[in-house]
This record gives structure tokens, sequence and C-alpha cells, in this order.
């Protein structure tokens, strides 16, 4: 980590070094959108698609890495063309930059129907723009181009999308955008004392500790809660000299608590330098704090590769750690079975069919509400809800939970609504000849899959009760019209009974296992003859083996 006091001269020459040397460096820490190269090349572009008459516009965008053109390149285009619009003439010698004017073209053609963010795209994705970009102007530019296309969905969510309202948001506005770098990556990451509070490094360097510069540019002091215009220093009276100098210590306060936090950044190593004046000793430099220190902690004089300095010395510091064995390369012998393609899947994936879905009437002929299914589904739906979870909450309560279950949702319901459904939910929870059904040692909405014939079966079942010897299957109703007799059940009901019993009878082969209906309108329920149940099952499932 490299921390500076502010984002100076010395700052960008630092991160200009490392990259002149090919070090990983993260870049600088505060992204100026406006600034960055990749965001000024593509504003030129999208400036000269909005007017095409723009010739800097378009000219920029030429020499940008978009389109790759050299000096010498724009400069034949250029001369002589008089008056004309430097598009018309590259319109006129289409053939001899066939690439760039088709690319031109099909853009021109597009900005006056994409929005900014899918303009960008097209110049990104489309025309190869994102690589041209990343390969010229390094890796971190991308950082720069997300956050442009970042500004144009933000702009769009703000704004009817035009290309020339973007421009004009986008000159309007100084976006600037901290990037986030992991503290765990090998990247020198180059950022201002304040940006780093909270952050640590293995090596910190100080570079900027010069001596610092106290300018009080404000002209106006406020002294006893009066405001005075400062004079020449020789023309001061008592009372603002005074105010300045406490200013001017808690300043000087405020810069040695800076250093503070500066130092300790560092992990284990923390190399001091300057570039610049360091002011002589008895000076408030950085530099000079820091040499003050180690000479008080009896630092060591050491001549390093860039001059004499000052080295704080810990432990056996001139015991060199024995190098790490170098990792021989071995010869990797790959098994044959990563060398050959995988093999197709033995079986071919199968059908998957819910209960629900076998076909068959699901309701008797007559039935109120008959013709509006969605809304007797919902019903059915909050009243299943109700079903699962009232019984494990003290009556008293139940008025209070349906309200928590059907106030969100697709299950959502209005008081009206949820005063009826609670009503027909309480009154087969009190019936005490279905007490059984709910009991503690009953199992509420069960999944269940089973291999039937050539497919697989899914499905939810509401009450299953096992015993030693049984199994029993009960599902809810809601429907408005009940039949008197388990024959008179709708076949799409009896049809979904059978597949439960069908899947069953393979996980508990030597159970009993019968299947029943819950009809919630009356509290009643109805056991259903097991052939009756599978007969219709087989029917509707379009084969005659279940049994």
């Amino acid at each position: 980590m490299i921390l500076v006091r502010r984002r100076s001269p010395l700052f960008f020459a630092i991160i200009n070094a490392c990259k002149e040397r090919n070090l990983p460096i993260a870049g600088a820490d505060l992204l100026r959108i406006g600034g960055e190269l990749a965001v000024r090349d593509l504003v030129a572009l999208l400036s000269f698609l909005a007017t095409p008459e723009d010739d800097l516009s378009l000219a920029a965008a030429l020499r940008s890495p978009l389109f790759g053109w050299s000096e010498a390149a724009l400069y034949q285009l250029a001369q002589g063309r008089g008056k004309r619009p430097l598009w018309r003439v590259l319109e006129k010698r289409a053939e001899q930059h066939e690439a760039t004017h088709r690319i031109l073209r099909d853009l021109r053609d597009q900005a006056d129907f994409l929005r900014p963010y899918d303009l960008l795209e097209r110049i990104l994705i489309r025309h190869d723009g994102r690589r041209r970009l990343l390969a010229r102007l390094g890796g971190e530019a991308e950082d720069g181009i997300d956050a442009l296309l970042s500004q144009a969905l933000a702009y769009e969510r703000l704004q009817v999308p035009s290309l020339t309202g973007f421009l004009i948001w986008m000159e309007a506005e100084e976006v600037s955008i901290k990037r986030q770098i992991d503290s765990a990556s090998n990247q020198l990451r180059v950022m201002t004392v304040h940006g780093a509070k909270g952050l640590e490094s293995t090596i910190v360097y100080l570079p900027d500790t010069t001596r610092p510069r106290w300018q009080d540019r404000h002209e106006i002091v406020a002294v006893d809660g009066n405001l005075w215009w400062k004079p020449n220093k020789d023309r001061q009276p008592d009372a603002l000299s005074d105010t300045l100098a406490a200013r001017r210590q808690k300043e000087r306060e405020e810069w040695v608590r800076l250093l503070y936090v500066a130092m300790t950044r560092a992990e284990q190593w923390l190399i001091v330098a300057a570039a610049g004046d360091v002011g002589k000793a008895d000076q408030d430099s950085w530099y000079n704090m820091v040499s003050a220190g180690l000479d008080h902690a009896g630092a060591t004089r050491v001549e390093f590769p860039t001059g004499r300095g000052k080295r704080m010395e810990v432990g056996r510091w001139h015991e060199r750690p024995e190098a790490a064995p170098t990792p021989t390369k071995q010869a990797l012998t790959l098994p044959e079975w990563l060398k050959s393609p995988a093999p197709k899947p033995a079986h071919e994936p199968v059908d998957v069919v819910t209960p629900s879905a076998l076909g068959g009437d699901k309701a008797l002929p007559g039935s109120p509400g008959e013709g509006d299914t969605d809304t007797a589904m919902t019903r059915g739906s909050q009243i299943h809800l109700l079903l699962e979870h009232l019984p494990d909450h003290p009556e008293k309560d139940w008025a209070r939970v349906a309200e928590w279950l059907l106030r969100d949702g697709d299950l959502a319901a209005d008081q009206a609504t949820r005063a009826d459904v609670l009503k027909e939910a309480a009154n087969v929870l009190r019936a005490p000849h279905l007490s059984h059904l709910f009991a503690p040692d009953a199992l509420a909405e069960v999944d269940l899959t089973a291999p039937i014939g050539t497919r697989r079966l899914h499905g939810t079942i509401d009450r299953l009760i096992i015993t030693e010897n049984r199994v029993l299957v009960v599902d809810f109703k809601t429907n408005a019209l009940v039949p008197d007799r388990p024959e008179d059940t709708p076949d799409g009901l009896l049809a979904q009974m059978g597949a439960y019993r069908t899947a069953l009878q393979q996980i508990y082969p030597h159970h009993q296992v019968d299947t029943a209906i819950l009809w919630t309108r009356p509290a009643r329920v109805m056991l259903l003859p097991n052939d009756l149940v599978m007969r219709t099952f087989g029917r509707l499932d379009g084969s005659d083996d279940h049994t």
C-alpha cells in the first residue's frame, strides 16, 4: 500500500511509474468518471452520434482505440475539406475506410432508436469496443467503462432516455466512485491516508512526507462571536493573533493524527521516504517527525540503495530466512476417463406428472362458482394453508394467525374473505370426529415422489397417518357441492387418490394403503374404496396395470 496526503501530481506520478515497470497496480483509489480516457473516448463517439456535424468529437473518436486511426490518417481525411463536415467527407471515402464507415453508419442508424445504455452496449460488444479499449488502456479502464454503463442505467431511471439528454446529464454531473479493492489481492494500492482508514497492508510506503505549507486562506476570522477582516501579520491585534495561533495549533494536531493513521496501516513493514523538501529538522514535516522518533528509539543507520537512512531493527534482522525449496515439476498422467467424452445417460429423462394434472373433472356439475376456477382455487389454497398451520396454535390465537398468513403474497385476502375461510377451517378443526387427523402424530404436507410406469409422480399429501399395519392418505377438498357417495366423486379426484395409493404401495409394500377425502364444507371424511380409485386412476393414466 502506498499512501499519500492528497491526490497531487506525486500521486499520479507513482501510478504511472508503477505501470511503466509493469508492476501489478490497482490504479487510483477514487475514480472520476469524466476523467477516464475510456469514458472520454466513448462520450466523444456518443457526441458525434448525437450531432454528426461535431467534427472535434468525430476526430477524437477516430483517434481513440475504438477505431485506432493514426494522426496521419486523420489529417489526410480532414485537410482540404473546406467547410464540409468531417462525416460527409468520410462517407464519400467509405471505400477507403470501409470498417470504420460500417461501424459509424450502423451506430448512426440506431442512435435515434436505442436508449443510451443499449447504444453503449452495441459499441462495446457488437463492435468490439470493450476489447479494443482494454487492449490499449489496460485492465483498469474497465472500471470506468462499467461506471459509465451504470450512469446510463441511472439516467434512464430518472429521465425519459435520449442520447442528447444523457450527454447533457453527464456534463452536469461530476461523478466519482471509490474503488473497492480487495485487501487480500497482491496488487499495489495507491491511495490517500484518509481513504485508507480502516485498511491494513503487510508493507506500507509513505513517500509524501515533505513539510506542510500552512496557509490560512480564510480572510474573515470569527473572534468572540465577531467577524474580523484578517490584516497583515504585523498589523493584527492580539485577540486575532491568538485566534489564528489556536487554529494553527488545531491544524497541527490534526496533521499529527493523520501521520498516526498512516503509520498504523502497516502490519509488518513501514517504509518512509520523501519526494521533495522536508525542511529543517525542527520543522513539522512527517519525514522529520519519523526521523526524530527513530533516533529516540535507537534506530540503526544503514546504507540503502537509494542513499543513507535509518532502520528500526527488531530480532535477528541480518539473518536471511531459509529459501523455500523450489517445487519440482512432475509429469501428470491423466486417467483415460478425463480424455474421453462423457457417456450418454443410460436412461432418457422421464416425464414428471402431478396427481392433480391427470385430468378428469374436479367438481360435480352445477357446483356454485364452477366457472370462476381461479377464485375457487385461491379459496381452496387459503383453507389448506389455515388447516396446515392453525393446529399448531391455541384456538384463541387462530384469528391472529390467519390474519398473518393471509396478509401478503398470492393468497392475501380481505377481511371478509379471511373471516369466511377461517370459519370453514375452524369448523373442521373443532369437529371431534376429525381430531385424529390433526393429532401430533399425523404428518402434514408430505412431499411424495415415486416411479409410476414410465413416468415419475411428484405430489404433496395434505395429511398422512401411518400406523403399524395401515397407511391412510387424506386429501382436503373445498368443493362447494359435495357428493353423497364415493361413486359420485368426480373422476379427477378419484384418479388423484389412486396415484397417491400407487406411489405409497411402493414405499410401504407390507401396509394396507387406504385413501380418504376430507370435505371441508360439511367437515366430513369420505373413505374411498380401493378398487374405485385404482380403476379410475388406471383409466385416466392410460394404463390397465394398476391394482
